[in-house]
């Protein structure tokens, strides 16, 4: 039985991405080609989305690009991680090199379409499902500090603590097996796909009962 290679919570088949991994996965490849076009008004230092209204600005010397969104959009960013992906893809399924267009922001498209369209075979068949969903989340990620920042400890409330698996019995017998994480602020250990609560009293249990990898 293999863990999703990225939430790991244990699979019930064998495949290699948990269906909620796939399918955010699938969500942020169709994401790709918008964040890649909304990079462009954030290549001036100090720019932003939109002007400020009843205002003109003087005319000034043209400002340096930001180097970072510069890279993200060019041609060994956002497109170089999928069309590599891709490339690899389609390798491991015995097909030949994926066509490229000729403007980034149609390659972009391309790609991250040829990735979407296969992700039921990524997931349920190719041992690369994991590192591929990592690196396309820390892409996305990547890029919301540019085009949507988000505040440090709102992240690490939102991420919280790893510390082991759930052991809850499901209605069908089966043991719930997520990564549990402890969130600052909260009393209770709560699982977030099961929905068990683990109280101070029960900790020694959890632990005991812990596949012998993570105990």
């Amino acid at each position: 039985m293999n863990d999703c290679g990225l939430c790991e919570q244990q699979l019930e088949h064998d495949s290699y991405l948990c269906p909620g991994c796939a399918r955010a996965t699938t969500e942020r490849l169709d994401r790709m080609p918008k964040l890649w076009t909304a990079l462009a008004a954030f290549l001036a230092p100090g720019s932003t989305t939109s002007p400020q209204h009843g205002r003109t600005r003087p005319a000034e010397a043209p400002l340096p690009v930001r180097e970072h969104v510069l890279n993200l959009r060019a041609a060994g960013g956002i497109v170089g991680v999928l069309e590599d992906w891709r490339a690899a893809m389609q390798r491991d399924r015995g097909w030949g090199p994926p066509a490229t267009p000729a403007a980034i922001s149609a390659r972009v498209i391309a790609a991250a379409r040829g990735l979407s369209m296969n992700m039921d075979w990524i997931a349920a068949e190719w041992p690369e499902a994991g590192a591929f969903a990592q690196e396309i989340r820390d892409l996305e990620r990547d890029i919301l500090t540019v085009v949507d920042p988000e505040d440090p400890e709102e992240l690490r409330h939102r991420h919280g603590t790893r510390i082991g698996y759930c052991v809850a019995a499901l209605p069908d017998a089966a043991v719930c097996g997520a990564v549990l994480r402890v969130y600052p602020g909260e009393a209770l250990l709560s699982c977030r796909w099961c929905g068990t609560e683990y109280g101070p009293e029960q900790y020694l249990l959890l632990k005991a009962l812990q596949p012998s990898e993570a105990a």
